[in-house]
This record gives C-alpha cells, structure tokens and sequence, in this order.
C-alpha cells in the first residue's frame, strides 16, 4: 500500500473554518491531498483540528502550502507516518453509532436496534459512513421532507460517497427510481458491497438504485434518468454553487434539492446561488457549523389574465 502522511494542526474554529475556505478558493490544490477539519471533542466546540492527508512525506515546500491556508496565523503542525492501512479505514473504525431521525447507522461492530431504520456502514474507502454532521444532518432532514408530505419518484445522490443517503432515500420512498454518482470510481465497489449489506437492491427498475462515476451532472445516463424530484447533494460550498444552474435544469418545478457539506459562513453564497437559479427555502437545518439546506424549485407562475376592461 501507498504511504500516507498527515499534517496536522490544532487552531480556534474560526482559524479552521478560514483554513477550509481558502481551500475551497485553491485550485491548484493537489487532487490526491485530502483535508478535513473539525471539533477536537464535543465539549470543546472552540477547538478544532485540521487535517491533510498526503500519499508521500511532505517536503518542506508541501508544508508551506498547508501553511498558506492560515494566512494571518502561525499553526504548529505535526507530520506523522500513518501504518500502512487505508487511513479512511483506519479512521472510521471502532465509531459509536448514530442515530438520526428514524435512521440508525452502526458498523459491523455493533448490534441493530429495533424499531429504527438500520443501516450497516463499515469503514472504507469512502466518505459518508453518517457520523460527520453533514451526513447525519441530511439523514435528519430526509426524514422530515418526509414527515412534510413530499413525495419522491425519481432522485439521485450526486457524490454519493458510501451510497447512505441514497439507501436512505429510497427505504423513505422505495417505489422511486434510483440514481448515486460520485466523482470517485473506487466509489462504485464500496456502494455496490454497501448496498449488499444493506440489502438494497442494484438496478434501474423501480426500488432499484442505479450506481454511476460522473463530475456533477456530466454524464449522459444522469441526464437521461432525469428529471428529478429529489436531489441530493453533500459535497462542497464551491461546488454546490457552481452547480446550481445544472441542478435546476435536472429537477422538476417544485422538485427539492438537499444540500450539505457547506458551514454555516458559507450558506448565504449558496442559498443565493440557488435563489438565482429559480429556488426558494423550504427548510435549514445547522449542526455543528454545519448548514443543511432544503430547498424547492418554483413552479411556473400563472399567466395574468388581461383586463376585460378597455
């Protein structure tokens, strides 16, 4: 296996989130580097960590692009040599489960819990075993979409990561059609053995969830499974914004689109992309300094009728 290497650093939140935006704003940002950034511990909300992985050890140079993330701070950071394991793996073994909404997601190592919606994630290669706050925030929002009365008969899942939301979504509304995408082609192998486990059945008939590899909405099979009436999307603020335009033309008037992977600071850039591109709010949700969004695509308004008077 590949080495892997991390360069870590504990700030204030307000320093990790400002690193997690000019992140977003570097575009020549390494594609194989992965960064993330969080609460050291839940009774420590102030105090957050941020994360590079790196598949080779960091020259000094590598340091200095993590540095410039921080402008205006002076982070001590520590590089470490992880085991050769797949660090996603290794970082997502041993998670308590979770519970949202009527959703309970566990590793193998946990038993199921009765009268809940269980799902079984195990540590992988991919993002999205429930237990960041922005997957488990769209678990909760899904459930109240549902509890609100929409109905779904066609969604997708785009950076689908672990397939989760998509299982979610079609235990919510098994008579949909089906559809997850994700950037990632190692993606396809861990929600093909998720959705094994899971027994969610692989397919395009009605129930069924269609897998396929795509950036964003590129790719003829998700535009001719659409229009959608549902819409995930747990990635970037970036990309969300980006997307909006392509995300309206995919989702039928009064569809909803759920979005995620945005903070709180972030949300107004989207929620105005989005209102730009003929949506309006339904609901939000925040947790942590995470903001999850509900929105709905407008219907065509009513033609007026013309005056009978002269």
């Amino acid at each position: 296996m590949a080495d892997c290497w991390t360069i870590r650093t504990e700030v204030p939140r307000s320093v990790a989130q400002a690193a997690l935006l000019a992140h977003e704003e570097a575009v020549d940002w390494p594609y194989d580097w992965v960064l993330t950034g969080m609460e050291i511990a839940d009774d420590r909300p102030e105090d957050w960590f941020v994360e590079v992985y790196l598949p080779k050890k960091p020259t000094a140079a590598d340091r200095k692009r993590v540095a410039a993330l921080f402008a205006g701070s002076s982070p001590n950071f520590t590089v470490t040599k992880l085991p050769d394991e797949d660090w996603v793996t290794v970082s997502q073994s041993g998670l308590e489960p979770i519970v949202a909404g009527p959703f309970y997601v566990r590793t193998p190592d946990f038993p199921p819990v009765l009268g809940t919606i269980d799902f079984v994630i195990p540590a992988s290669q991919a993002f999205g075993t429930g237990h960041h706050a922005t997957t488990a925030g769209c678990l909760a929002m899904l459930a109240a979409m549902k509890r609100r009365g929409i109905a779904v008969r066609n969604l997708v899942d785009i950076g689908t990561g672990t397939g989760l939301l998509a299982f979610a979504a079609l235990a919510l509304w098994p008579r949909a059609l089906a559809t997850a995408s994700d950037i990632d082609p190692v993606c396809t192998g861990v929600v093909e053995a998720n959705a094994a486990t899971n027994n969610v059945t692989l397919g395009a008939q009605r129930g069924e969830l269609t897998m396929v590899v795509a950036d964003g909405m590129a790719d003829p099979l998700l535009r001719a499974r659409g229009p959608y009436d549902l819409l995930i999307a747990n990635i970037l603020a970036g990309p969300l914004e980006e997307l909006a335009a392509d995300f309206s033309s995919a989702v039928v008037p009064g569809g909803s689109v759920l979005l995620a992977g945005l903070l709180e600071t972030q949300e107004r850039a989207v929620r105005a992309a989005y209102v730009r591109a003929g949506f309006r709010l339904a609901a939000r949700m925040v947790n942590g300094d995470w903001s999850i969004l509900w929105l709905r695509k407008r219907t065509r308004q009513p033609l007026h009728r013309a005056s009978a008077s002269r």
